[in-house]
């Protein structure tokens, strides 16, 4: 019998990890002096890493996660176990780096579907080919060149898509955890990852076509 991710070696059970949350929460609203060092030692660097990918910036990063688990821990009597406390505190620090990112004047604007996506006839398949990269794409030689400009494409993404897209396809992520961490409804994180996953292809293409790279006509 397979085991279930809970009990693979090396991961913490889900009874330890509610067991963990629970002192931790009991503890800060003891007001106990060692609780606020545990709350950074155990969601820290996760926090630090969210907030990153929505500001990018990590002075910012830092500091929006300074401000966020300092307002959790005035308000941890709010937090009513309606979601993990994980999950709650992401929240919380995903809307600190979103202010922190509009201060600084990064985009919120939405991605338009007509810009991005792919025409379709009436039976939903798509009308045009879909270029196929997939052998320049597994070209060594190209590997580095590639990673640059992805990163520059995600860096493009506006802040909401950005944070979905890598929590999904970097930090692998299920749609389901994503959209407790950051308060959407699982169908908002799927459109936003289908978007940001289009944007980044797109460019992706452009970058390849401009270069002179031919590519390998297929249906999706």
């Amino acid at each position: 019998m397979s085991k279930s991710p809970a009990e693979e070696p090396g991961r913490p059970s889900l009874t330890k990890r509610v067991d963990r949350d629970g002192s931790l929460v009991a503890a800060l609203r003891r007001g106990d002096p060692m609780a606020a060092e545990d709350l950074v030692a155990t969601y820290g660097d996760r926090a630090c890493r969210l907030a990153t990918r929505i500001t990018c910036n990590l002075q910012d990063a830092e500091e929006a996660v300074q401000d966020a688990f300092l307002f959790g821990i005035r308000k941890i009597d709010s937090f009513r176990r309606e979601s993990a406390f994980g999950s709650w505190l992401y929240r919380i620090v995903a809307n600190a780096a979103h202010q922190r990112y509009r201060r600084r004047g990064g985009r919120v604007a939405d991605i338009s579907l007509d810009q991005l996506l792919l025409m379709f006839d009436e039976h939903g398949r798509h009308v045009a080919p879909v270029a196929d990269w997939s052998m320049t794409v597994d070209d060594p030689a190209r590997q580095m060149e590639l990673r640059r400009v992805l990163s520059s494409a995600i860096a493009e993404l506006p802040a909401d898509y950005r944070v979905v897209e890598l929590l999904r396809d970097v930090d692998g992520l299920s749609r389901q955890e994503i959209a407790e961490t950051l308060g959407l409804s699982v169908t908002n994180v799927r459109k936003r990852v289908h978007r940001a996953r289009l944007f980044l292809r797109k460019r992706l293409e452009a970058h390849l076509s401009s270069a002179g790279i031919e590519s390998t006509p297929s249906v999706a």
